[in-house]
C-alpha cells in the first residue's frame, strides 16, 4: 500500500531530524495531513515499580503494512528518561502490572504463531511475564478461549483469574445446541468462574463456580477476598441496572452480595451500571464506582469490620464529574483517587482518609490546565505518574511533584514538534437561557480576528455525559485537521455535559433536542459575534450523540450550509429497541419506557421534522453498529436524498463497529469529510495563502 511507505518515511525523518537537533527546538513548518494522523502513538497504561525506579506502560501505535493498531509493552526509567520496548510482536499487550520485587512484569497478551492452535499462541488473551534481566516473555496461563481478567495477590505467590465457559439453558437446550451456529436472543451465556493459580507450584485451583458473568474484578492483597461486579447474563443491557458487587471469601468459601436490588432504589436512574472495584492496601475498605447516562457518577466505599462491610456513599468534591472505571488506592493509605473532570480539564483527585463514605479532605494532585488520562503510583504511593498532554503535543509520561509539577519522561510523538498546530482557546456564551456554556475553539495557525472571518464547522462530542477538553487532540472527528485546512472549529460542552456541575449534566434529562440544540446554536452566534465565524459559511459535524445532535440541527435551522452525521440518532423509538444499551433512551426519556410517554420520544426525533432540512449531508456509520445501527442513517439517507432531493452521500463502513478502527475506514472518514466541506464552505484557497 503506497501510503503506508510514505507514511514510514515521513515518521523516520521527523524523528531524525528532531535527535538531531537535541539542543535546539525545531521549526514548526510541517502544514498537517491525514495521513500525519497514522504516525501518532497513545500511551493506553501505566504501572509504577514498587519502589519507583521505573513505569511500565503499554503504546498503541500504527505499524504499517497491518490496517489496525498494534499495542506493546515498554518501560521508562524515572531517574534517566531511558526507554526499553520489551515487546515487538503483532500481539495486543496490555495491563501491564509488577512482581511485589520489582523482578517481573505481567501483562495480558494475544500472541499467535503460525501453525499454532493451542493456548498460548492461538491468539488467545493469556496472562503472560517478562523479566527485565532480558529473554522472551513466559506464559503464565494456557486457558483454553483465554482469559477475561488477572490480578496479583499474596506477595505475588498466586494469580487469580477469570475464565469464560459457554453454558445452555435446559428449556430448548437439545434444538439450541443443533443449530449452535445461529443466533439467539437468550439462552447460550458464556459465565465466568474465577481460578486461583499458584504461582510457586503452578497448579490452579476453581474459586467461584460459573454462573455469573464477571465484568470487573480486584483481589485483596493478602488474597483473603475476591471483588466481582457481575451481571446474571451476558447481554450488554443487562449491566446497566442489573450489575452487582460481589465479594467471595476464600477462606469461608461464601459469596456475600455487597449490593442488594435495594441499594439501587436511592440512585437517580435504576439504570447505572457499576464499572469498577478496588481494594485498599490494607484489605480493609473496598470503591467502586457506578455510572449512568444522563446522571453524574457516583462513588461507594464498603469498609470492612469482621467479616460484614458497611457501605456508604462517597462525598465526591463539588462540581467535578468522576470518570467511571479510575478509582484507585494509594499504597499504605486510605487515600482513594480518581480522574475527575472539571471546565474541560481532567485532574487526578485524592479523597485523603476515605472511611465510611468520608475523606477527612480532598485535594487535587495534578493541578492546571492538564487533561491527564491515566495514573499510578508506586507501592508506597510516593511516586505519581500520569499520562497526560498540553496544549502543543499529545499524552507523554509525566512524573508529580508534590507541588504538582510535572516532569516529562517521554517523547513517544517527537514529530510533532515540526507541526503547525492550532490555536486553541477556551470559548465562553450564554445560552438562550441565561446559562454560561463552554467550548473548545480551534483557529488556523497564525490566524488572526483581522484576516477577516472564517469557514466555521461545529464539532459536536459524544455521550452526551462526555466532554471536549482542552487539549491538542488530533482525531478523525474534526480536531486539529480543520484548522490546518483554513477553519474555525468550535467543539460546545453543551448541556448534559460533564465537568461543569451535577445539574448541568441533569438538565438535558427530558430535555433533548431542545436545550442542546440551543446551547450550540448560542455558541455559533457568540463566534460569529467575535467576527471570527463567517455566517454564510457554516457546518455541523458529529459522531454518535454529536451525529444526533447534527441531526437535530439540520431540522431546527437552515443556517448550516454542510453536514456530517456519523452514527447519529434519527428516531428515539428505534434506538430504543435496537440498540445494546437501551437505558440511555430510557434515563433521557424521564425514565419513560416508548407507550409510556410517546410524546416525549417524538419530540427527541429528528426524523419528524426532516422536511425541514435544506443542508447538504454526508452521513457515516458502521455496518455492524450495535449502539446505533445503522437503519437510523439509511432513513436519513432515504429520506434527504430520494425525497427531498438534497444532496447527500451515505458511507458505510462494512464490519465497523460503533468507532471505526482500521488505517481504511478512518482516512476515508478524514478525508471525504474534507472534501465535503470544501465543496460546501472552501477554505483551501484561505489556508495556503495563510
Amino acid at each position: 500500500m503506497k501510503p503506508w511507505k510514505t507514511l514510514t518515511l515521513t515518521v523516520f525523518c521527523l524523528a531524525a531530524l528532531v535527535v538531531g537537533a537535541s539542543e535546539e527546538t525545531p521549526q514548526r513548518t510541517h502544514r498537517i495531513v491525514p495521513e500525519d494522523y497514522f504516525s501518532l502513538s497513545s500511551i493506553t497504561a501505566v504501572a509504577v515499580s514498587p519502589d519507583g525506579s521505573r513505569i511500565a506502560y503499554t503504546e498503541m501505535r500504527w505499524e504499517p503494512p497491518e490496517t489496525t493498531r498494534n499495542s506493546d509493552l515498554w518501560v521508562v526509567n524515572t531517574e534517566t528518561g531511558a526507554t526499553q520496548r520489551l515487546t515487538f510482536d503483532r500481539a495486543w499487550e496490555a495491563d501491564p502490572r509488577w512482581s511485589p520485587d520489582g523482578h517481573f512484569i505481567y501483562h495480558t497478551s494475544t500472541t499467535s504463531r503460525a501453525g499454532e492452535e493451542k493456548p498460548p499462541y492461538d491468539g488467545s488473551k493469556q496472562v503472560w511475564r517478562i523479566s527485565l534481566d532480558g529473554g522472551e516473555a513466559q506464559a503464565v496461563t494456557r486457558i483454553a478461549d483465554g482469559i477475561t481478567h488477572y490480578d496479583l495477590a499474596e506477595e505475588g505467590r498466586a494469580l487469580f483469574f477469570t475464565a469464560g465457559e459457554e453454558q445452555v439453558e435446559d428449556e430448548w437446550k437439545e434444538l439450541r445446541e443443533r443449530y449452535a451456529d445461529l443466533e439467539y436472543g437468550h439462552g447460550v451465556t458464556t459465565f465466568s468462574a474465577v481460578w486461583r493459580l499458584d504461582l510457586e507450584t503452578w497448579r490452579a485451583e476453581k474459586l467461584v463456580e460459573a454462573d455469573r458473568v464477571i465484568h470487573a474484578m480486584s483481589t485483596s492483597p493478602d488474597g483473603r477476598r475476591v471483588a466481582m461486579v457481575t451481571t446474571p447474563d451476558d447481554e450488554l443491557i443487562h449491566k446497566e441496572g442489573w450489575s452487582q458487587v460481589e465479594v467471595y471469601d476464600v477462606r469461608s468459601g461464601e459469596t456475600l452480595t455487597v449490593t442488594p436490588s435495594s441499594w439501587r432504589h436511592t440512585h437517580p436512574s435504576p439504570f447505572g451500571w457499576v464499572n469498577d472495584v478496588a481494594w485498599s492496601s490494607d484489605g480493609r475498605a473496598l470503591a467502586f464506582s457506578v455510572s449512568f447516562d444522563g446522571y453524574p457518577t457516583i462513588i461507594y466505599s464498603a469498609d470492612w469490620t469482621d467479616d460484614e462491610p458497611t457501605v456508604a456513599l462517597v462525598e465526591r468534591p463539588q462540581g467535578v464529574s468522576v470518570i467511571g472505571g479510575s478509582l484507585q488506592w494509594r499504597g499504605g493509605s486510605h487515600d482513594l483517587c480518581f480522574l475527575g473532570q472539571d471546565h474541560a480539564r481532567m485532574r487526578v483527585y485524592a479523597l485523603r482518609g476515605l472511611r465510611d463514605g468520608r475523606p477527612t479532605s480532598s485535594d487535587v494532585l495534578t493541578p492546571g490546565d492538564v487533561t491527564v488520562e491515566a495514573f499510578g503510583f508506586d507501592r508506597a504511593g510516593a511516586t505519581p505518574a500520569v499520562v497526560t498532554g498540553t496544549l502543543t503535543h499529545p499524552a507523554d509520561i509525566f512524573l508529580v511533584g508534590k507541588d504538582g509539577a510535572l516532569r516529562r519522561l517521554t517523547k513517544v510523538n517527537p514529530q510533532v514538534d515540526t507541526w503547525l498546530l492550532p490555536q486553541i482557546e477556551i470559548a465562553k456564551w450564554t445560552s438562550s437561557d441565561g446559562r454560561d456554556v463552554e467550548g473548545i475553539l480551534e483557529l488556523p495557525p497564525g490566524y488572526a480576528v483581522a484576516d477577516g472571518p472564517l469557514p466555521l464547522i461545529v464539532e459536536i462530542h459524544g455521550g452526551p455525559t462526555a466532554a471536549t477538553f482542552y487539549r491538542m487532540r488530533f482525531w478523525i472527528y474534526g480536531r486539529t485537521l480543520a484548522a490546518a485546512n483554513g477553519y474555525a472549529l468550535l467543539s460546545p460542552n453543551y448541556r448534559g455535559s460533564t465537568g461543569y456541575g451535577d445539574s448541568f449534566i441533569t438538565d438535558l434529562i427530558g430535555h433533548e433536542n431542545d436545550i442542546d440544540v440551543k446551547d450550540i446554536l448560542s455558541g455559533v452566534d457568540s463566534i460569529v459575534e467575535r467576527g471570527v465565524a463567517d455566517p454564510e459559511r457554516l457546518a455541523v459535524m458529529g459522531w454518535s450523540n454529536g451525529g444526533f445532535l447534527a441531526n437535530c440541527l439540520i431540522t431546527t435551522t437552515d443556517r448550516f450550509k454542510a453536514a456530517s452525521s456519523g452514527a447519529g440518532v434519527l428516531d428515539q423509538n428505534i434506538q430504543w429497541a435496537t440498540q445494546d444499551t437501551p437505558g440511555h433512551n430510557i434515563n433521557f426519556m424521564d425514565g419513560n419506557l416508548p407507550w409510556e410517554n410517546p410524546d416525549a420520544y417524538h419530540a427527541a426525533s429528528p426524523l419528524y421534522s426532516l422536511g425541514a432540512v435544506t443542508t447538504p449531508t454526508l452521513i457515516h456509520v458502521g455496518g455492524s453498529d450495535p449502539r446505533v445501527p445503522p437503519a437510523h442513517s439509511r432513513a436519513l439517507y432515504r429520506a434527504l436524498r430520494q425525497y427531498l432531493g438534497i444532496p447527500t452521500e451515505l458511507v458505510v463502513y462494512p464490519g465497523a463497529a460503533h468507532g471505526l478502527s482500521t488505517y481504511e475506514h478512518r482516512k476515508a472518514k478524514m478525508e471525504w469529510d474534507l472534501a465535503w466541506f470544501e465543496r460546501y464552505l472552501g477554505a483551501s484557497e484561505e489556508a495556503e495563502s495563510r
